[in-house]
């Protein structure tokens, strides 16, 4: 019975036999919010002619080239964003040498890069920066989207991730580990005990918790939520699934393999790519990218149809840069504005990063008839349930394990050079 409740449950919205994520992994943190484009983009090369023209400017001018906000204007105090050396001195006075743009991941698939300047950016999330290291995964939650076409409910990355969600819906973002050197895992207080007591003494580190969320997790109105099976072979086969897809997200990152198609599929660019395109679209019998005169084959189906939130990621990736490669100012920004600065054509780095987008997709597709298999496992199996949770002491969750740990191992530059105190 317990089993035919799970699978009623299952077709039901919200799935009374999952756990909420939030509560599996307490500590969340709100997407990264820059409060200007112009600091983010697809090309480091721009960001840094942006920071030279705004440094360069002065008085009213450079007013309306940084687009001050609420939060940020040039003469703003602010603290060095953790593990940066940038300048903490009031912009407009000691602009300083242009950071190195760093690589962000911006909604799922996505890799831009961001000037890391704390006196630029409205809400840069400094205790990400403090827990970001090469041993720490981030999930991002893709946010809920009503009647939306079957797509991942989350993605995890090893880069800064903002956060954002292409649809626009802002998930939530959810380090693996709450201090650096992959320590304090940002798991319920004894949910790792709790799964190696019913599925064995070895089936459960962070990682495996996490791959296990990556593969089984659920989109809901509520945020992502997540079965827990009490079957340890369909925990193990989740498991691997998950790795799978953990593998093929950080792109060859952590000493892994960069991704590729099986079979030698491998894609490449048939046709050269004109400077400045206009326009994508796809050839289904011939399994090609059309981007105006260029084409690249092979590209499988399930890659150009690939979607988040109801939103065909090829397509949103490649005009963000197509935008960027005629110089396009996004709506409401000035049209000589820093947006504009920097357009430059289409760059052979961006063909590469096609490239393997392309390769990232056609593997995650190929990857969805086992989370389907899986999915369809879970709707049977008996769960570990959230009372069995509570029994155990692991729910309800204390309040100290949703807020940032105390991570600070040296101090901190405040504004004006001040030290921070945390």
């Amino acid at each position: 019975m317990a089993a035919r409740r799970t699978a009623a449950a299952a077709g039901s919205g919200e799935d009374a036999g999952s756990v909420p994520l939030d509560e599996l992994m307490p500590w969340s943190v709100p997407p990264l919010r820059t409060g200007r484009s112009w600091v983010s983009g697809p090309d480091p090369a721009a960001l840094r002619a942006r920071w030279e023209q705004l440094a360069a400017a002065g008085g009213a001018e450079q007013d309306r080239l940084f687009r001050p906000s609420r939060s940020r204007t040039p003469r703003t105090p602010v603290a060095a964003l953790p593990g940066r050396s940038t300048s903490t001195g009031r912009f407009a006075r000691e602009p300083g040498g242009c950071p190195d743009p760093v690589r962000i991941l911006h909604g799922p698939f996505d890799e831009q890069w961001l000037l890391p300047d704390h006196r630029l950016i409205d809400a840069a999330r400094p205790e990400l920066w403090r827990v970001g290291d090469e041993r720490q995964l981030f999930a991002v939650e893709h946010g809920y989207v009503p009647q939306a076409a079957p797509g991942p409910a989350l993605s995890v990355t090893h880069l800064l991730p903002d956060g954002h969600s292409p649809a626009g819906r802002p998930g939530r973002i959810r380090p693996l580990y709450r201090r650096p050197g992959a320590t304090d895992p940002n798991l319920a207080p004894g949910l790792l005990d709790v799964v190696r007591a019913r599925l064995g003494p070895e089936a459960a580190d962070p990682e495996s918790v996490l791959a296990w969320i990556l593969a089984a997790a659920r989109p809901g109105p509520s945020g992502c939520r997540v079965p827990l099976p009490a079957d340890a072979e369909v925990w193990a086969a989740g498991v691997e699934l998950g790795r799978e897809l953990l593998r093929v997200q950080l792109r060859g990152a952590r000493g892994g393999e960069r991704p590729r198609l099986p079979g030698g599929r491998r894609p490449y660019v048939r046709a050269a790519l004109p400077a400045r395109p206009s326009g994508i679209g796809y050839d289904a019998e011939a399994e090609a990218l059309v981007i105006g005169d260029g084409r690249i084959s092979p590209v499988p189906a399930g890659a150009w149809a690939f979607t988040v939130s109801g939103v065909r990621v090829l397509e949103l990736w490649f005009g963000r840069r197509a935008a960027a490669a005629v110089g396009a100012v996004p709506e409401g920004a000035d049209a000589d504005g820093l947006e504009a600065v920097g357009a430059r054509g289409w760059t052979r780095e961006w063909t590469s990063e096609l490239l393997e987008l392309i390769s990232v997709l056609a593997l995650l597709d190929g990857l969805r008839p086992r989370q389907e298999a899986l999915g369809a496992r879970l709707e049977w199996a008996s769960l570990i349930t959230r009372e069995e949770l509570r029994a155990a002491g692991v729910l309800p969750v204390p309040a100290s394990v949703r807020r940032p740990a105390s991570v600070l191992g040296h101090q901190e530059e405040g504004p004006e050079g001040q030290f921070a105190l945390l």
